[in-house]
């Protein structure tokens, strides 16, 4: 039986989906009901892959992890599939577990825009109308508290902070060079008007 597939990217990471539809019901054919398989593609990185439970697994850790990052919580996630830990502000441990006692863990590294990459691909697959939702309902109250740390007041003020910032230095450079330049043309006025009045005063004398 031919199962579909169905691909979202974000950058750098690549979700494939690929499953069945429920045909006891009459479901439409293009669409995936049953998810028999899962992978998630990195760029540069081990490729992860699974079945849905697997995928709930990852997607819990990825969004858990996320949501204390933006909470300022510098903290990490473990379970007994995956465990995400910080390396720094900048990258992230990754190690999985294998359900299967001959699998080797993988373990990898990833930066900040890998994260958020992983992330979008996770909402695309949530809000696909090909794919049935698998969000539960603690998968909905961590997506919405996500959403919502982001219009956090505080984390609205270390967003725009560093841009406005570097804009008022801009503003406060360039009005030195304007006053510094204006200065100049002034002294250079004053220069020149003595040097005319003192031509003026020779052409007199002569």
């Amino acid at each position: 039986m031919l199962q579909n597939k169905f691909i979202f990217n974000q950058s750098s990471v690549s979700l494939e989906i690929i499953g069945l539809p429920d045909y006891s019901i009459n479901e439409n054919s293009d669409y995936i009901s049953i998810i028999s398989q899962w992978k998630l593609m990195i760029i540069d990185k081990p490729l992860i892959e699974g079945n849905l439970n697997h995928l709930e697994s990852i997607m819990k850790a990825f969004y858990c992890y996320s949501s204390s990052l933006l909470n300022d919580e510098i903290g990490s996630y473990e379970s007994t599939l995956i465990d995400i830990k910080p390396v720094n502000y900048f990258t992230h441990n990754i190690f999985l577990k294998s359900s299967k006692p001959d699998v080797k863990p993988l373990n990898f590294k990833i930066g900040n825009s890998v994260l958020a990459d992983i992330i979008n691909c996770f909402d695309q697959l949530g809000s696909s109308s090909k794919v049935k939702n698998i969000y539960s309902n603690e998968f909905k109250k961590l997506k919405k508290k996500k959403y919502l740390l982001l219009f956090n007041k505080n984390n609205i003020l270390n967003m725009l902070f560093p841009p406005i910032a570097s804009l008022f230095s801009l503003f406060i450079v360039s009005t030195a060079f304007i006053y510094i330049y204006d200065d100049n043309d002034k002294r250079s006025f004053l220069i020149n008007k003595n040097k005319l009045i003192s031509i003026e005063s020779i052409n007199r004398l002569l």
